[in-house]
């Protein structure tokens, strides 16, 4: 039995997470592995050092191999940073003939084409996204499949990157002898692996606090609707008590993660904390009340600019589902309370154990592993749209209509993976990502 094994490799401003993982018995994911390193070359999401960053990669893959057992060669490696933005364009085609339906084909053609556009130089396209369908000027359709038509036409929301920030990934990636399966982006990656489909019915929007950006995606009715990326996370956190306090970074951070409260009013006001001094100087002493209002101060305005982008999405009023908050920064003391308080919606955090089944590592459900656990079950939902095409190929290729005639491939469409997220909208998604300039 050839037993289908997915690598998620998570390249973050903190950490550098490799996850080894299969599904059981049970249709649940299964962790064999896992592995970490520190991550010295990235900045803000953007791999700023190649070497280090390669270093850390491979430090993290061999750590996986060895708790997995599994050899790692290729991988599904997410992509976020405030270097991506998005415009929209519209696209068409014109069939041959109103008589026949409109094929799954047709779209992937019209899609396909988008990929085509010429963009701001020094950026590439990586994901194209269907908003809306045309068909013969028949505006607002969601699926024109098996609808009779000439002239096809769509809106897209083309996503771009830059191409150095995608080719130092790319480097970081191969000089670390892997090949790269999928480069998916994180904020869907990580859906995925922390909200319900129940939720992204009835509308929520998902806020992904990692070390350099604040990642956010809203859903409304099944479909992604909105994304951002906001250049604050955990690290500037870090930043603000390592200045105010005057201490060490790694000092900071322990500070942050142990005693940290994003509450000022419910830290207690008498209680401090002894930290060693440099050289033999005198121990410092941090009060908590202190640490929490510098820990307060930030996270409100991180949490003001994730509620401005959720009113100018203009979705405020349809989330009946709230907030979830997921990533290392949602781990913070009282952070779920001060989301509510400040936006007036309803905010949970967003644990990645819903489709997790037994693991040897049980560190993989807490919110800092959701975007690598959701690179996993991307790289699952890719290999089951593959092997459908495959079957659909073969079924039409050897079908009796095709008698006498040679097989013949068919074209298949770059957006493989978001063509799995929906499944509602039969392989296609809609999105709007919209962009902004921070």
């Amino acid at each position: 039995m050839n037993e289908k094994i997915v690598v998620g490799l998570d390249i973050g401003t903190t950490k550098i997470c490799a996850m080894v993982g299969r599904i059981n018995e049970y249709g649940k994911l299964e962790i064999l592995g896992v592995g970490r390193a520190n991550s010295d070359g990235v900045k803000e999401g953007i791999v700023s050092n190649i070497h280090k960053t390669t270093d850390s990669i491979a430090q993290a893959i061999e750590e996986a191999e060895n708790a997995s057992g599994i050899k790692i060669g290729i991988v599904n490696v997410g992509i976020a940073g405030k270097h991506i933005k998005s415009f929209r364009h519209r696209g068409s085609i014109t069939r041959n003939s109103d008589n026949d339906e409109i094929t799954l084909e047709d779209l992937n053609r019209l899609n396909n084409d988008m990929y085509r556009i010429v963009t701001e130089p020094g950026t590439e396209i990586i994901h194209v996204m269907p908003q809306h369908y045309i068909v013969d000027y028949e505006e607002h359709i969601k699926d024109p499949v098996g609808m009779a038509g000439v002239k096809l036409e769509a809106d897209f929301h083309i996503i771009t990157a830059q191409t150095n920030a995608i080719k130092n990934i790319k480097r970081a990636v191969e000089r670390a002898g892997l090949k790269i399966d999928n480069l998916i982006l994180e904020p869907l990656a990580s859906s995925l692996a922390v909200l319900s489909e129940e939720e992204k019915e009835a509308g929520i929007a998902l806020v992904d606090i990692g070390g350099g950006t604040t990642d956010i995606a809203i859903f409304y009715d099944g479909i992604i609707r909105h994304t951002a990326v906001i250049p604050f996370g955990g690290d500037i956190v870090t930043s603000d008590i390592k200045h105010g306090c005057q201490v060490l970074d790694n000092q900071a951070e322990l500070l942050k993660t142990r005693f940290g409260n994003s509450l000022s009013d419910e830290a207690t006001d008498n209680e401090v904390i002894s930290i060693p001094g440099i050289r033999g100087r005198t121990p410092k002493e941090i009060s908590i009340k202190n640490l929490s209002r510098i820990i307060e101060a930030r996270m409100e305005e991180i949490i003001d600019l994730v509620h401005s982008e959720i009113t100018r999405s203009g979705y405020t009023n349809r989330l009946a589902g709230g907030i979830v908050i997921t990533g290392g920064g949602a781990q913070l003391l009282n952070l779920q309370p001060f989301f509510e308080f400040k936006t007036g919606l309803d905010t949970r955090i967003g644990y990645p154990n819903e489709h997790l089944g037994k693991n040897k590592d049980e560190m993989v459900k807490y919110p800092m592993y959701a975007t690598t656990v959701g690179l996993v079950l991307a790289g699952f939902k890719t290999i089951d749209e593959r092997e459908e095409n495959y079957l659909k190929n073969a079924h039409q290729a050897y079908a009796p209509a095709h008698a006498g005639k040679q097989p013949q491939a068919k074209q298949q469409s770059k957006g493989d993976f978001f063509s799995n997220i929906v499944r509602k909208t039969k392989e296609l998604l809609i999105d709007d990502f919209d962009e902004r300039n921070y």
